[in-house]
């Protein structure tokens, strides 16, 4: 199934069922299951790898890529790019091309959450000048294959396969 079709389902299941920020984003805040975009920023043949702040309310410390919940109708190459700009500072002019990988779940009890994780490769034409918002407090461009050397979020290494 197109993973776009697969997003319109998951979230008008959540729509349904959960309450609603004044702006009309779904709240996931009391949900134990919930979508998420995860979007890796390739340059070359690097990776960016972000270290989540202690401000977040999940995985504090741990290196991760850019993700956010998937709170609202839109399309997941557009929301892809939304979170580059809040988060990094990337604008659409440095966008190559953009890579949707299949969805899946992604049980996590420690967290006691269940993700939908929709992955994402968002490959840029140039190196950025990064600008970390409040989630992050660094980041490294490595090499895919050192992923395994890093303090992740739960199976990250996965996730990016799912784009490679």
């Amino acid at each position: 199934m197109n993973n776009e079709i697969v997003f319109e389902k998951v979230l008008r299941e959540f729509s349904e069922k959960l309450p609603k920020f004044s702006d009309g984003r779904i709240d996931y805040s009391n949900s134990v299951k919930g979508p998420v975009l995860t979007c890796f920023v390739k340059f070359g043949d690097k990776i960016l790898l972000l270290k989540r702040s202690g401000k977040v309310r999940v995985y504090q410390g741990l290196w991760n890529s850019v993700a956010g919940y998937l709170d609202e109708f839109r399309p997941l190459e557009e929301k892809a790019h939304e979170e580059l700009r809040e988060e990094l500072g990337i604008t659409p002019d440095l966008i190559k091309q953009t890579k949707l990988g299949r969805s899946y779940e992604l049980t996590d009890n420690k967290a006691q959450k269940i993700w939908v994780i929709f992955p994402v490769l968002v490959e840029l034409n140039k190196e950025p000048a990064i600008k970390l918002d409040w989630e992050h407090t660094d980041f490294k461009w490595i090499d895919p294959a050192d992923l395994k050397n890093f303090d992740i979020v739960p199976d990250l290494d996965k996730t990016l396969a799912r784009v490679l």
